[in-house]
């Protein structure tokens, strides 16, 4: 495996950068280093909101890519390079399938707010962990704010609960289970494939120079752009078979591994 031509590493968060603890090692901060100093670009993909990202990743976080909320956010610095909301109409009807499923609760995520109803509060604790900075409102419907994504909570397993009853969307809205507990839906063109294809567009970078590393079915896009795409020994069975390399887990230094190869 020959790294020399990287120009850029695209990294998801939750089960692959971040350990179990949702910690960012002291190693992977080392390794950024090397990869600056070697002038190779870094992006941050994640399900989470941007100022969640941004509390994980303060300390580097003037001098990388941060695509948010699946895509739908994308920014470096001050800039923002693009956003991609959910249409109000679409919006309103997600709400009302969502409040009908069982034991499912949803969050609107606006740009750089998220908003919780009072049938989320017990949850809240769980939830802070991915929404740092997060508003409580009694009613959806007067949340005035641009919404790029609703995620759509369940205490058991998503994939198994929520998924089923949302999958028949998937033509009209990107419909992703993100992780044990969530699936995530945004709009249709709001992946994190599309997001990156931006990126690589703005900074002129091949397929041969892309490094990516992934674990849930939300980095699915973005993990098939890459001619160096890693699943985590950790990664949902769907990852594993689109990837063409497979790396150690995420709390096995799985992406620092790999990266102290390139460097």
């Amino acid at each position: 495996m020959d790294l020399s031509q990287i120009k850029m590493v695209v990294t998801d968060m939750d089960g692959t950068l971040l350990n179990s603890n949702h910690e960012v090692s002291d190693l992977f901060y080392e390794l950024f280093e090397g990869l600056k100093s070697k002038g190779i670009l870094f992006a941050a993909a994640s399900g989470r909101q941007y100022h969640s990202m941004l509390h994980k990743l303060d300390a580097i976080k003037n001098d990388i890519i941060f695509i948010a909320e699946n895509g739908a956010l994308v920014k470096k610095g001050n800039e923002e390079i693009s956003s991609t909301p959910l249409d109000r109409d679409v919006l309103d009807q997600l709400l009302g399938i969502v409040d009908s499923i069982d034991n499912a609760h949803a969050m609107l995520c606006g740009k750089y707010t998220s908003y919780f109803d009072g049938n989320s509060l017990k949850f809240l604790d769980q939830l802070k962990e991915y929404y740092s900075a997060y508003e409580i409102v009694d009613d959806y419907n007067k949340v005035s704010d641009e919404i790029v994504k609703i995620a759509v909570y369940h205490e058991t397993n998503a994939e198994n609960y929520i998924y089923p009853k949302v999958s028949h969307l998937e033509e009209k809205i990107k419909v992703k289970v993100s992780g044990l507990n969530w699936v995530d839906l945004n709009h249709v063109h709001a992946h994190k494939g599309n997001a990156l294809q931006t990126v690589m567009e703005q900074h002129n970078i091949k397929p041969s120079e892309l490094l990516v590393f992934g674990d849930y079915n939300n980095d699915l896009e973005m993990l098939q752009l890459a001619d160096y795409s890693f699943a985590m020994a950790n990664a949902h069975p769907n990852v594993k078979k689109v990837a063409k390399f497979e790396t150690s887990s995420n709390n096995d230094f799985g992406v620092e591994r790999i990266l102290e190869k390139l460097i």
